[in-house]
């Protein structure tokens, strides 16, 4: 597809309630047509805001709120993505989904977790990037503190094609710190000429931290297709491959870039 589709969804968390927070997802959504749109961004730990007790709200891949994705993506025809707390084994993740209408999806464990916050004593870091495909573009889903790591988000040119065309961050990124958030988010985008869809929350969490939300979709040279600020809501953007294609043949900057490897 030359375009595509991206429908953002910047939600008031409710704290550590599952249920309520599906169900305000469910309502939020109740207004998209099967077919309207081709993604769906959820915000980080969509169904219990950034807690840190996942002993106690921890799914694995087999409870609700995997049933949840599987059921909206199928009734909407579209990819659905956000994170949660996830246990696998003994082991706890904040985990992304990225669910396809057929019921098939991919995970990414959150690779930079907020020390700040003590996630890092909750939580075991991820290790590998994902990319996706979808409808012709390649995506790369992150998670909220990975967006101040441009090494993790690099976008190479394998053969002459870059990795990605789309980096996409869901967070609960907080107001003390909201213009790193928008500021980061557009350099991400400039620095890897591809889209970034970056969803964050509103409202204010148990822990007392406002969150005034700023979800924007920036396109591969900086430019602001979408910001919302401070209200719940749902937005869809349509972003275009061919004028992305022709930003990046006309100014070949990601071929400019110096040589190393990552070691995890």
């Amino acid at each position: 597809m030359s375009s595509l589709r991206i429908t953002t969804v910047q939600a008031d968390l409710v704290w550590e309630n599952k249920i309520e927070n599906l169900s305000r997802f469910d309502s939020l959504l109740k207004n998209i047509k099967r077919g309207e749109t081709d993604i769906i961004v959820l915000p980080e730990m969509f169904t219990t805001g950034f807690s840190m007790n996942p002993t106690a709200f921890a799914e694995t891949m087999h409870d609700a709120t995997l049933f949840w994705l599987k059921k909206k993506s199928w009734e909407l025809d579209a990819v659905i993505t956000g994170s949660f707390i996830c246990k696998e084994n003994t082991q706890f993740y904040n985990r992304l989904v990225w669910m396809y209408p057929d019921g098939s999806y991919k995970t990414y464990d959150k690779r930079h977790r907020f020390t700040l916050a003590r996630e890092n004593e909750s939580y075991t870091e991820g290790v590998e990037r994902l990319i996706v495909e979808w409808r012709g573009w390649r995506i790369c889903p992150l998670i909220c503190y990975d967006l101040r790591f441009p090494v993790w988000a690099r976008n190479t040119l394998t053969y002459e094609q870059p990795d990605y065309d789309i980096l996409i961050y869901v967070a609960n990124w907080p107001v003390a710190r909201s213009h790193h958030w928008r500021i980061l988010s557009e350099a991400r985008a400039i620095e890897n000429q591809a889209f970034v869809v970056a969803v964050n929350r509103v409202g204010t969490d148990a822990n007392g931290f406002e969150h005034r939300g700023d979800t924007s979709v920036i396109d591969y040279a900086g430019d602001i297709l979408l910001r919302r600020s401070f209200t719940e809501g749902v937005d869809t953007t349509i972003v275009s491959k061919e004028k992305m294609d022709k930003y990046r043949k006309k100014f070949g900057f990601l071929a400019d870039q110096d040589a190393f490897t990552i070691n995890i």
